[in-house]
């Protein structure tokens, strides 16, 4: 939320035109994840070490771990700032939400827990309904949602690359693959996961086109740049009024514990999974000691960080989720070479659209971080 409202209030709509194509490569790869899960009953994670070996893995966990513990941070940092709108200290938010997020994944079934968490997602109608009250310039939104526009500045390719990373994350690659196979759906219920795969992607898609459209039509034609999370919610209420910043803060509340409990518990997965530990929110917790030692320490340790006083959490929180954006073809090249192998998948690997959407995305990916080092390294001379 943080990274779409950085970038709403940056750049205005110049960026509605990639998340559009994002959408699509998102429900692809997504769907991908899901096929893979359900065919070989395995994590991403396992498969990657079964398939190229130790090291491979290693590097691939060390670099998750690093990025979804930077990103964590940032998601404590939006329940500091959400309440904080709402005048409770985040010396007292922080640990409440860390222990009722451990104490729930720890004590709760997996069904339950998952109830927990779509009852989260509601708070992201929050932004649909600010946007609203806003009122924007639809035609304007419209035609930036089908019109290409690409600038070649640092700024703009890193918040570019930071757009990227946070709508095809690679947290949401592991916990998706992990989560579905600790659900132990079969190629019976399939076209069921697959629909909600479709459906969760054009939904995420939704809300963070939301999200731009209520930074950009405020805080960028006011000419106000947010440089920490309640100063973005914060400048919407004279802008706005009190309903959309209320409306904001809330779905920042929301967004914020559901990312605080669906990445630390993504990154347990994933690494449980490479190094072949006990994993699932279903087990005791002396049964699967690793898998919540993780989970519980990013959670401890991220939120007592947010509690250092005067910490600037914007471009810690963009540099987190711009590492994830150069991260993304690692693990997308690593998906497209399983999910094509029949070894693993049999009759069910990918069809020729599927490899052309996803490898576009890789290559696109690539490309802008190419350009972008290039432009880094001509500043030198």
């Amino acid at each position: 939320i943080s990274t779409f409202a950085y970038v709403g209030a940056k750049y205005g709509y110049t960026m509605l035109w990639g998340l559009l194509l994002l959408t699509f490569a998102l429900a692809i790869v997504q769907e991908m994840n899901a096929r893979m899960a359900v065919v070989t009953g395995k994590g991403l994670s396992d498969l990657i070490r079964e398939r190229f070996g130790v090291r491979w893995t290693f590097f691939a966990m060390i670099v998750l771990f690093l990025a979804n513990f930077g990103v964590t941070l940032g998601d404590f940092a939006g329940v500091a700032a959400s309440l904080e709108l709402f005048g409770v200290s985040k010396y007292l938010s922080v640990p409440v939400v860390a222990v009722a997020i451990a104490f729930l994944i720890t004590k709760g079934s997996y069904r339950k827990i998952e109830k927990v968490f779509l009852l989260f997602t509601l708070a992201f109608f929050g932004y649909i309904l600010s946007a609203l009250i806003i009122q924007p310039d639809w035609p304007v939104v419209i035609r930036s949602v089908v019109t290409p526009h690409l600038r070649f500045d640092t700024g703009y390719l890193l918040a570019f690359i930071g757009l990227i990373g946070t709508t095809i994350s690679p947290y949401m690659q592991f916990y998706l693959q992990a989560a579905i196979v600790d659900k132990k759906i079969s190629l019976r219920d399939y076209k069921y996961e697959k629909l909600d795969v479709y459906l969760g992607s054009l939904w995420g898609a939704t809300i963070s086109f939301f999200v731009i459209v209520c930074t950009a039509a405020t805080l960028h034609e006011a000419g106000i740049e947010a440089d920490s999370v309640s100063a973005i919610a914060l400048a919407l209420k004279p802008l706005a009024g009190d309903y959309a910043f209320i409306l904001f803060g809330a779905g920042l509340f929301g967004a914020s514990v559901l990312a605080c409990a669906i990445i630390p518990l993504s990154t347990s997965y994933a690494i449980c999974e490479a190094f072949g530990w006990e994993s699932g929110v279903d087990n005791q917790m002396q049964d699967a000691k690793a898998f919540f030692s993780i989970m519980i320490g990013i959670l401890f340790f991220a939120g007592l960080l947010v509690l250092i006083p005067g910490i600037d959490l914007i471009p810690l929180i963009l540099a987190t989720q711009q590492i994830a954006g150069i991260l993304v073809p690692v693990i997308l090249i690593f998906m497209i070479l399983l999910v094509n192998d029949r070894r693993i998948m049999g009759k069910y690997t990918n069809s020729k659209l599927q490899n052309l959407i996803s490898s576009i995305t890789v290559l696109f990916i690539i490309s802008l971080t190419t350009i972008l080092l290039i432009s880094q390294i001509l500043k030198m001379f």
